[in-house]
């Protein structure tokens, strides 16, 4: 059953989508060569909690971090461990803060020092489709128009479109309906209406599409071991506009003073 928020409800939201993308800002202050995935998520978790949010994927079916660390051919749900970042990686960052009794979804893909030109491309390009996903996201379409909108974005450029993951509703509960796949036929699935709030994510391969579950459950990396980009943002419809509640602002600051 899909949730339609009250105004009231998608404003309750504003703050914990704010929280994320704070969070996100902090981590991105911390992306080196040398530093270990688990120093940023134990970033992300402290400062979400000094804010007075919940790290919501932490402990959640068994998860044991903060944060998915997506470093390389990892498409999502990759732990946090003692491997630290090499000159050359890209590190998708994926989490969810609670606040409030409701959530806040985000994810960005990181360059880690001189990473190669196709796989800039690569992150490039997903990072553009989901604001293609996001143009489609209109009160009167479907689902399938924003999947249709992705998948074409990206496998006109070369790319393939990861089919087992997908984005989703969101609220007082992570992952609420309806699902919002990254490829399918425009003019199907639910009709999209006021009152939703919709996680739009597209995870996008250099390769192949095909990808293989690690035998720790979680872990979903390609199947060819080549790179793979996620980007992701929570949106809310309300009075026939597209509100997107989560920003990469704060992160692009935080790069922008690394690098002045």
């Amino acid at each position: 059953m899909i949730y339609l928020k009250t105004p009231d409800e998608i404003e309750a939201m504003r703050p914990a989508a704010d929280l994320v993308s704070r969070t996100m800002g902090e981590v991105a202050r911390w992306i080196a060569p040398g530093v270990t995935t688990r120093k940023l998520d134990t970033i992300a978790r402290e400062f979400i909690r000094d804010n007075g949010g919940k790290p919501a994927c932490l402990g959640y079916e068994g998860f044991p971090g903060t944060l998915c660390i997506e470093v390389n051919e990892t498409v999502v749900h990759g732990f946090p461990s003692n491997y630290a970042l090499r000159d050359g990686d890209i590190v998708g960052i994926d989490t969810v803060v609670e606040l409030n009794g409701f959530m806040g979804d985000m994810c960005y893909t990181f360059a880690v020092g001189n990473v190669a030109d196709e796989v800039m491309q690569l992150c490039r390009t997903t990072r553009e489709s989901l604001y293609v996903g996001i143009e489609a996201c209109k009160v009167g379409h479907r689902v399938g128009d924003i999947a249709n909108a992705v998948q074409t974005y990206c496998e006109k450029r070369g790319y393939s479109v990861v089919r087992e993951m997908c984005g989703h509703g969101i609220g007082r509960h992570m992952h609420e309906s309806p699902e919002v796949p990254n490829y399918g036929r425009r003019g199907t699935g639910p009709a999209l209406r006021n009152g939703m709030c919709l996680c739009i994510e597209p995870m996008i391969n250099l390769g192949s599409r095909n990808i293989v579950i690690e035998s720790d459950g979680w872990t979903c990396r390609t199947r060819d071991r080549k790179p793979s980009a996620h980007y992701e943002h929570t949106l809310a419809l309300l009075d026939n506009q597209t509100h997107v509640l989560t920003t990469f602002d704060y992160i692009h600051q935080a790069i922008e003073d690394r690098f002045n």
